[in-house]
């Protein structure tokens, strides 16, 4: 006869590690205020801050441009609007390891989770920035666990993932690759009977409860984030098929590697981890979800994170067994590096006057992405002011809405309007409807030139440091004579990529 598996381990949990812990949340928040302020901002940080209040917009909920509005209306700097970052960083490592304790992970396993984790590369990154994936790193991270707990401990805490879940939807639907992913693990894996669970069905009807609102938006509106998921597909989809399993090996460096390989083959061989063994089928379902769908490579990284967690238990019992403490200096080393390669990889440490000579911005588009941003704008000012001259109803348009953001950020006309066909940028309007004059910056001049009698490019941007990125060489040109009214040149200026 078969022996069902249990439901749950009989030991309980080991104690929570504070003093095993409590050092790598401090060092990972003070690495992450440290640098905070340094380089300047990210173009979605520039974007978020400037969108208006909405129920939704065409390319996410509302969660994280509210996060970003309300820290720079407290103050205007960019250390203030990423304090959030910073505590969904933290926040998340603590998740991942009470995630290691709940599989059985004491002392030793519980610090090794905390370091591991929280100076991973998308930790510090998604620590460092306030983007939508700040918040999904917390709420993937809550989901698994409350499911490891669901499974382990007992049907209440479906509860907790059905309502996490379901908030996380207001930042964005992402979080459905990871509830479709556990569902395919147990389904696969088991344990199955946790599935017929009356508390998760009435779990599954909170997330849904919860989502509502934005499901509804996004059906008034035309379902937008399925175009804006085709438009990010189609500017990414063959490098992301090609790289992303590499990607996440690259990037999760040697120590997240061995311990994910150690937790991938305790989860396939240990009779008493079968249970949890969905976690492992889980991440393989994400990963294809991902290469499938094409969008981008980070997206399985909060389902590698259990697999992580589950090898710290090994690891760490490794570690303890050597003797003479050879072992444990050996992983002490590993970790060390870990965290001082991750740290100048993905936070701004290194002086501005070094940075293009090393790799680190090609290794990380995030520094690309958060440079020049005052000196690009200072360059259109100069010429927004040749053109206010001959004509005070100039207007300024904005190829991407990083170029948006920055110019409603540092310009110096807060007069002249900033328009951009951007994303959701597009929804706020194009110019008045007089406008003869656009200052138009960026790559889609080649386009907006066919709509006017004439252009003429003054400059090109260029940040002076070396480092390249999106805007550097990109042309800042006047456009005069629209060739038909705004109301029917808008409409052929909007795009989602």
């Amino acid at each position: 006869m078969r022996v069902p598996v249990a439901a749950a381990p009989a030991a309980p949990a080991p104690p929570f590690a504070w003093r095993w812990v409590t050092p790598a949340l401090v060092a990972l928040a003070v690495a992450l205020l440290a640098t905070a302020g340094r380089y300047g901002y990210h173009r979605d940080e520039l974007y978020f801050r400037m969108l208006p209040p909405a129920w939704g917009y065409v390319d996410q909920p509302p969660l994280t441009p509210l996060l970003a509005r309300t820290m720079a209306a407290l103050h205007n700097s960019v250390l203030v609007l990423r304090l959030p970052a910073v505590l969904l960083a933290v926040a998340s490592t603590v998740a991942v390891t009470l995630l290691a304790r709940e599989l059985g992970g004491a002392a030793r396993a519980q610090g090794l989770a905390a370091w591991g984790f929280g100076f991973g590369t998308f930790t510090l990154t998604f620590g460092h920035l306030l983007l939508t994936s700040s918040v999904d790193l917390l709420v993937w991270e809550v989901v698994v666990l409350v499911t490891v707990r669901a499974v382990r401990r007992g049907p209440r805490w479906w509860w907790v993932a059905g309502a996490v879940a379901g908030l996380g939807t207001t930042n964005k639907w992402l979080v459905g690759v990871l509830v479709v992913s556990l569902l395919v693990g147990l389904v696969v894996s088991g344990p199955r009977r946790v599935l017929a669970s009356p508390a998760l069905l009435g779990a599954a009807a909170l997330a849904v409860l919860l989502a509502l609102p934005d499901v509804v938006w996004q059906l008034r509106h035309g379902l937008p984030q399925l175009a804006m998921g085709r438009a990010l597909a189609a500017g990414n989809a063959t490098a992301v098929r090609l790289t992303t399993v590499p990607f996440l090996v690259i990037m999760v460096g040697p120590l997240l590697f061995v311990v994910v390989v150690a937790g991938a083959v305790r989860l396939l061989r240990a009779p008493a981890w079968r249970a949890y063994r969905f976690l492992l089928v889980a991440l393989v379902v994400a990963v294809a979800l991902t290469v499938v769908g094409g969008a981008q490579v980070y997206y399985p990284y909060g389902l590698l994170a259990p697999v992580f967690a589950a090898g710290c238990v090994p690891v760490a019992a490794w570690a303890e067994r050597g003797a003479g403490g050879a072992r444990r200096a050996a992983l002490a080393v590993l970790v060390a590096l870990h965290v001082v390669t991750n740290v100048v990889i993905d936070l701004p440490v290194l002086p501005v006057a070094v940075l293009a000579r090393t790799p680190v911005p090609a290794l990380n588009q995030t520094v690309r992405d958060t440079f020049g941003w005052p000196t690009y704008v200072a360059q259109v000012d100069a010429v927004v002011d040749t053109a206010l001259a001959a004509d005070p109803g100039t207007v300024v348009l904005a190829s991407n809405y990083g170029e948006a953001g920055a110019l409603v950020r540092f310009g110096r006309h807060p007069d002249v309007p900033v328009v951009s066909g951007h994303a959701a940028l597009w929804d706020a309007g194009g110019p008045p409807a007089g406008t003869r004059t656009v200052v138009v910056v960026g790559g889609q001049l080649p386009q907006v030139a066919t709509l006017f009698a004439g252009c003429r490019t003054v400059t090109r941007l260029a940040n002076g440091t070396g480092v390249d990125n999106e805007e550097e060489g990109e042309p800042v040109a006047v456009c005069t004579g629209p060739t038909a009214s705004w109301a029917d040149l808008w409409p052929r200026l909007r795009h989602l990529g």
